[in-house]
C-alpha cells in the first residue's frame, strides 16, 4: 500500500501542514486543580509534534463550560500559563498545534459551577445517562436551565474569550467544537433545542449561535486560524435530528462564506452510540455527503484506518484524516505509516485519567531501536 497522497503538504488557512496525517482532539483528563494543564501535557503533545497538526483535547471556554472531570480550561492566567509549556513544546519539535475550545452545555452537571447552579442548554431537556462529577462520582443528568436569550451574547463573549487566550498561549489557531453533543451542537439539532426565540425554530435559528461565534473569533484572530468541527448524524449526548442532511447542508454553506481554515468532519461510526440498531447511521457517509458544500479545506475523522485514510484523500472526500487512537499509541505515527512499522496497540483502560502509563509511555520507534542494539 502506498501512503504517499498522505505526505503532500497541504495549506490550512494560515497554517502550512508538511503533511496530511492529524491528530484530533482526544479526552485525557489528565489536567491538574483547577483546569491547569500539568507538565506531563506538554511532554504528551510534545511527543506527538510530528503530526501535520496537533489538536488538543476539548478545553472549557469558561467555568459554566466545564463537563468531565480533570478537564482543561483556557480561562484563567493559570490554565493560559499552562497551555504555553504545552505549546512550547510543541513548536520546539516544529510542531503545528490548534486549541479545540468547547461549552459543554447540558452535558455537564451542578457540581462544576461553585454556586450549584444547574447545567444550562437551549431547551429544558436532559440527556440520557449519569453525569461523572469533578470526584468521578456518577450521578443522573439534570435538567438544565434553559438559556435566557439575553444571555446569548455572554456565550458569544466567552468563546470569543478563549480564542484570544489561546493565541496568547501560544496557538496557532482555534477549533471550535460544535459535534458530539456539546452546546452548540444542542442548539444546531432540532431534538435538543425547542425553543420559541431568534435561536430556535429553523435551521437558520439554530445556527446563529455558532455563526455568531464563528465570526467573532474570525474577527478577532482571522478566519484563516478559526476552525469548526461538526458531526452530522451524531447522537452523543442523546442529540436527534428531524432532517440532518438538509439541516447541516445550510450549516455547511454557511460556513464555507467565511473562509475558514478547515471545516472538521466526524464520521457517525465515532460520534454516535448503537449503530447496529441505526441503518441510516450506519450507512451515513459525512464526507461524502457533505464535502462539496465546503469551498475549502476538510478534515475527516472517525475510526480510520492507514488505508481508509489514503482512500479517502485520493478520492477527495478530505484533504486531510485524523486518526484518534493511533496517535495515543503511537507518537511517532506519521513515521510508523510512512515506513510501515508495526502500530503499538491501544490500552483503553488508560485513556481517561490517571498517570504517565498509558500517557506517555507508549514506545517511540526510535526508542525500540536503540533497546534492540543495546
Amino acid at each position: 500500500m502506498s501512503t504517499d497522497i498522505l505526505f503532500a503538504p497541504l495549506q490550512l488557512g494560515a497554517l502550512a501542514l508538511p503533511h496530511r496525517i492529524v491528530m484530533p482532539a482526544l479526552t485525557r483528563m489528565r489536567a491538574g486543580p483547577g483546569g491547569v494543564p500539568q507538565p506531563i501535557s506538554a511532554e504528551y503533545y510534545g511527543q506527538r509534534a510530528s503530526a501535520g497538526l496537533v489538536i488538543t483535547e476539548a478545553t472549557a471556554i469558561s467555568v459554566q463550560g466545564h463537563g468531565y472531570p480533570q478537564m482543561p480550561g483556557i480561562h484563567t492566567a493559570e490554565q493560559i500559563a499552562g497551555w504555553r509549556a504545552v505549546t512550547d513544546a510543541v513548536h520546539a519539535q516544529g510542531g503545528r498545534v490548534v486549541l479545540q475550545i468547547v461549552h459543554h452545555g447540558r452535558w455537564s452537571h451542578s457540581s462544576y459551577n461553585p454556586d450549584g447552579s444547574l447545567p444550562v442548554a437551549p431547551s429544558a431537556i436532559a440527556p440520557p445517562g449519569n453525569a461523572y462529577t469533578p470526584s468521578f462520582t456518577q450521578l443522573p443528568y439534570e435538567v438544565p436551565r434553559a438559556l435566557e436569550t439575553d444571555e446569548l451574547p455572554a456565550i458569544v463573549a466567552s468563546f470569543r474569550q478563549a480564542a484570544q487566550n489561546a493565541r496568547e498561549a501560544g496557538f496557532d489557531g482555534v477549533e471550535i467544537h460544535g459535534a458530539n453533543g456539546f452546546l452548540l451542537d444542542q442548539f444546531l439539532q432540532d431534538g435538543s433545542n425547542q425553543r420559541t426565540d431568534a435561536y430556535g425554530g429553523t435551521i437558520e435559528n439554530r445556527a446563529r449561535l455558532l455563526l455568531e461565534v464563528v465570526d467573532g473569533i474570525s474577527s478577532d484572530i482571522g478566519a484563516d486560524r478559526t476552525a469548526v468541527r461538526l458531526s452530522p448524524h451524531g447522537n452523543l449526548g442523546g442529540l436527534s435530528d428531524s432532517d440532518t442532511v438538509s439541516h447541516f447542508s445550510y450549516v455547511i454553506g454557511e460556513l464555507s462564506k467565511r473562509n475558514l481554515a478547515y471545516l472538521h468532519l466526524i464520521e457517525p461510526r465515532a460520534s454516535s452510540i448503537g449503530l447496529a440498531d441505526d441503518a441510516s447511521i450506519d450507512s451515513a457517509n459525512n464526507a461524502a455527503l457533505f464535502r462539496h458544500l465546503f469551498a475549502g479545506p476538510v478534515i475527516t475523522a472517525g475510526g480510520y484506518t492507514t488505508q481508509m485514510g489514503v482512500d479517502a484523500v485520493a478520492s477527495g472526500l478530505a484533504d486531510a484524516v485524523a486518526f484518534g487512537r493511533m496517535f495515543i499509541a503511537n507518537p511517532d505515527l506519521p513515521e510508523r505509516i510512512r515506513t510501515g512499522a508495526l502500530l503499538n496497540t491501544f490500552d483503553r483502560s488508560t485513556a481517561y485519567g490517571g498517570d504517565a502509563h498509558g500517557y506517555t509511555d507508549y514506545p517511540i520507534l526510535s526508542v525500540k531501536a536503540e533497546a534492540a542494539s543495546a
